[in-house]
């Protein structure tokens, strides 16, 4: 379980930067600027980093057993600019009691 957070916190904060990078520079450039050409980079790959995003939280939650509202919540946290990072610490906190836990028992 413990490499499945590791993957989920990694793509949790990749995802939440690129999410960032996306919203306060390439849109900006290409709107305000008339400059397409970031987001013509950074767009494609958030959108790949998502996808790998959804799997390990996917995997994460499958793992932990997760309710179906709750696993939805953290799928969405990566669509919403620092949802992310937020998200991110209430799970691995989550995950971590847990673990700790079931090592006890």
């Amino acid at each position: 379980m413990q490499a499945a957070l590791t993957r989920y916190r990694v793509m949790s904060y990749v995802v939440g930067v690129m999410l960032l990078l996306l919203v306060l520079v390439a849109m900006p450039l290409k709107y305000l600027a008339d400059q397409s050409g970031p987001s013509a980079i950074i767009g494609p790959l958030h959108g790949f980093l998502f996808v790998v995003y959804l799997w390990a939280a996917f995997d994460l939650s499958m793992k932990n057993k997760w309710a179906p509202l709750y696993t939805l919540g953290v799928l969405v946290a990566g669509t919403i600019p620092f949802a992310s990072f937020i998200v991110e610490r209430k799970v691995s906190r989550r995950v971590s009691e847990r673990m700790a836990a079931t090592s006890a028992a």
